[in-house]
């Protein structure tokens, strides 16, 4: 399933709902095989919505990342237009894209908050227009968007109550964006995008010629590992707030956060080495993660198997 909204390639817009979601099914199958694996041991009820939600996402990451002859100008329409259908279709209005028929009927039934749609809009504009940031807290403005609303958007299609759930989310969304972002230092170069903050650059020493070059050495090393750290600790702090989740729906949770949590452990295995190559995860590994999380918690497993919603 190729999704690449700059072709100009439109998706049938004469699909059912139940079509619609099974095409987001399809796109996060095609996009995101560390995500599906989670995924896919959600109860059945659950796993519509959040394959709606990837592909809300997907879609619009499309607009910036894939962007083919496109202009940032022409991509920035690109998102607005896309925010625009985006709201019609959560207020009720028909519109063309499947992706959004199915996204907003999940916003609805899940009660996903459209402030949180619209921040998530606004990091992915960011992508038009910012391509650097000095600092981590300028970092986290684009992060907010861009992950921790969707930790939030996560915790409603679960069906999490408790608001108190609310920050380990958006940590655990954070964490596992800076997890990608040290994954894919290389490939966000080629798309002219440094997501490390320049002052953490200019703390070890590196420079963004060195970025270009590739160079592994000693700093770039101890700037990897004071990332890696940064990461880890919004990785403990997510932790605290699985307790939230429904019984029979963490174990996919706690997959997916021990799944992006090893690109850092491979990072290191790789002696910080990113430039080489994409650290990826084999089936059998991911296999191994999911059998161990649920050792770790049987009585959730039990639950998930005699419960059905």
């Amino acid at each position: 399933m190729r999704l690449d909204p700059a072709s100009g390639v439109k998706l049938d817009d004469g699909l059912s709902l139940a079509e619609s979601y099974e095409l987001c099914r399809l796109i996060q199958k095609a996009h995101s095989r560390t995500y599906y694996f989670s995924t896919q041991f959600f109860p059945p009820p659950v796993r519509p919505g959040v394959h709606a939600l990837y592909a809300f996402m997907r879609y619009a990451d499309e607009i910036v990342d894939n962007p083919g002859v496109t202009s940032l100008e022409e991509q920035l329409e690109g998102l607005r237009a896309f925010e625009r259908e985006t709201m019609a279709a959560v207020a009720g209005e028909p519109v063309a894209n499947p992706v959004l028929r199915a996204y907003a009927d999940t916003v609805r039934t899940s009660g996903i908050e459209p402030a949180h749609i619209t921040a998530f809009m606004d990091s992915m504009k960011m992508d038009t227009r910012v391509f650097r940031y000095e600092t981590f807290r300028e970092l986290e403005v684009y992060t907010y968007g861009s992950a921790a609303v969707v930790g939030l958007m996560m915790c409603r299609v679960l069906g999490v109550a408790d608001t108190s759930a609310d920050p380990h989310a958006e940590a655990l969304g954070v964490a596992m964006q800076l997890s990608n972002f040290l994954r894919d230092v290389a490939e966000d170069w080629r798309r002219g995008r440094v997501y490390l903050p320049l002052e953490d650059l200019e703390r070890f020493g590196y420079r963004e010629e060195d970025l270009a070059a590739g160079v592994v050495d000693e700093r770039f090393v101890s700037l990897m590992r004071f990332e890696i750290e940064r990461a880890r600790k919004l990785y403990a702090y997510a932790d605290e707030g699985i307790q939230y989740i429904p019984r029979g729906r963490r174990w996919p949770v706690v997959v997916a956060r021990e799944l992006y949590a090893g690109i850092l452990g491979r990072i290191e295995a790789r002696d910080y080495d990113v430039y080489a190559g994409r650290a990826e995860t084999s089936r059998p590994r991911k296999l191994l993660v999911a059998a161990r999380v649920a050792a770790r918690d049987p009585r959730e497993i039990l639950t998930r198997s005699t419960t059905r919603r």
